[in-house]
């Protein structure tokens, strides 16, 4: 390979018919002591109009002539490497100066000199220093190297998975989530589709590794609070939120709270004879009675017991708290999301449990746009780590993208998905549509504090649990 051209941060490289070089691959520009490291985004043919003059040329005569050539100086075998000559397209992503990473490239490679080579994924973790403590697998990256990132990549961090439909977004939270958990970390996942229960068991039927530590929730059976155990805001915020009740009706309800808790008598049997009997306007009535009937047809709070996330962490060194949400209605699923934010904030709030990764699937159909960007801005200095996984990136707010840490991209086609992400990603509009709309199934783009910031084509590993959660189909192959 050799150097055609620069433009700004993007270098073209001639590359012959042994020269080879995937979408994602990184290369070392070696001039001297100091290189420069670049990322190979697209592959062209070399054209020229002279070029394309001689192919027509020589296809008329070849379809025209019934003798065969005769070419003693081996013009044609010459003129066929020129017609095979390529195009890489690749972006200037650091330089290495006397074997120190910098971002700073203020010279340009000599053409003649340089020498151009493959750089292999131990090399870049080097030079980058990429290490840690708690090491997770993701699988192969460039020539089918063995890639991790690290779960202190993820710590404190907002990170995104979003690719189309089928395109493995679920499997790589599975496998993050399992890895987490084995790593004796708390992580909470809103599961829309009943589909992580799944890591509790190997693909043979065999328990896995975590299976002791996954407790399944189901609101209205094994998720289900006391009053006294979500407290006042967290109930309050409920009804605001997800319920939509009016300010008038939100001060009646404090009344209420207030005067049964002083009694002694708070929960949820005691809540709805009071406000039957509350001596208040008939309309403020009958908006809190709605908003009862909804409470209880949700069968989220009992008058005894109830689940604690306390408890579960305490007992536990690490857990995966799946909460079934398949099943559930809509109503139900923003009431559950708000009741289980508020509370684990206002755990964290006291210290009495340590910081928790949450994990949402398509979040944008249960949680408002209102409230997404208090979510992050908010909660994550308090300890909750989100990761939203989802097949609508413009369903999630501009806000929450310029805030996030790490994305997975996963094969995207849709020019509409394609520009939102290009607008707000952390990698270059020229990369994301080149490699994004090229990768097969289960590859991903990532970009990030995981990566350290260069942006690396994965091909995540198969799954060692269950992966529930297929399209069901009528017609079996």
């Amino acid at each position: 390979m050799k150097i055609l051209s620069k433009s700004n941060n993007e270098l073209l490289l001639l590359a012959m018919k042994d020269d080879s070089a995937s979408k994602g691959d990184y290369l070392l520009v070696e001039n001297g002591s100091k290189s420069i490291i670049v990322q190979v985004y697209d592959e062209e043919y070399l054209t020229s109009q002279s070029l394309f003059e001689d192919i027509v040329r020589e296809e008329v005569v070849n379809a025209s002539s019934l003798e065969r050539d005769c070419d003693p100086l081996n013009i044609g075998s010459l003129s066929r490497l020129v017609r095979d000559a390529r195009i890489f397209r690749s972006k200037i992503r650091a330089a290495v100066n006397n074997g120190q990473l910098t971002s700073n490239v203020s010279w340009l490679p000599s053409r003649v000199e340089s020498k151009i080579r493959r750089l292999t994924i131990k090399e870049l973790d080097s030079l980058l220093g990429r290490t840690g403590i708690y090491p997770i697998p993701l699988g192969r990256a460039g020539d089918q190297e063995f890639f991790e990132i690290f779960a202190e990549d993820l710590d404190g961090k907002l990170s995104i998975i979003t690719g189309k439909k089928e395109s493995g977004k679920s499997h790589l939270s599975k496998l993050l989530v399992k890895t987490l958990v084995q790593h004796g970390a708390f992580v909470v996942v809103f599961d829309l589709n009943n589909e992580y229960a799944g890591i509790k068991w190997n693909r043979d039927g065999s328990p896995s590794a975590i299976h002791d530590k996954v407790f399944i929730l189901e609101p209205g059976k094994g998720l289900r609070f006391s009053m006294n155990y979500c407290g006042k805001e967290a109930v309050s915020g409920m009804l605001r939120n997800a319920l939509d009740m009016p300010a008038a009706s939100l001060r009646e309800f404090f009344r209420i709270w207030d005067w049964l808790d002083n009694k002694g008598t708070l929960d949820i049997t005691a809540l709805g004879n009071t406000v039957n009997t509350w001596n208040i306007n008939e309309l403020v009535r009958d908006a809190l009675v709605s908003r009862y009937h909804t409470i209880q047809s949700s069968r989220l709070f009992t008058d005894s017991g109830g689940f604690r996330f306390e408890d579960v962490i305490k007992s536990s060194n690490g857990a995966a708290m799946i909460i079934n949400m398949g099943e559930s209605s809509g109503t139900t699923r923003r009431m559950t999301v708000e009741l289980v934010l508020s509370k684990i904030v206002n755990l964290l709030e006291r210290k009495e449990i340590p910081p928790i990764f949450l994990f949402a699937e398509e979040a944008h159909l249960y949680i408002r746009e209102t409230y997404w960007e208090d979510i992050i801005t908010r909660m994550r200095h308090f300890g909750v780590y989100t990761t939203f996984i989802t097949n609508q990136p413009d369903a999630i707010n501009d806000g929450i993208y310029r805030q996030v840490d790490n994305i997975f991209l996963f094969n995207f086609t849709n020019d509409s998905d394609l520009d939102k992400i290009s607008k707000v990603s952390l990698a270059d509009s020229d990369t994301i549509r080149s490699i994004v709309r090229t990768l097969p199934q289960r590859s991903c783009l990532a970009i990030g504090k995981a990566v350290r910031d260069l942006p690396m084509v994965l091909k995540v590993a198969p799954s060692e649990v269950l992966t529930l959660g297929e399209t069901k189909k009528f017609f079996k192959s």
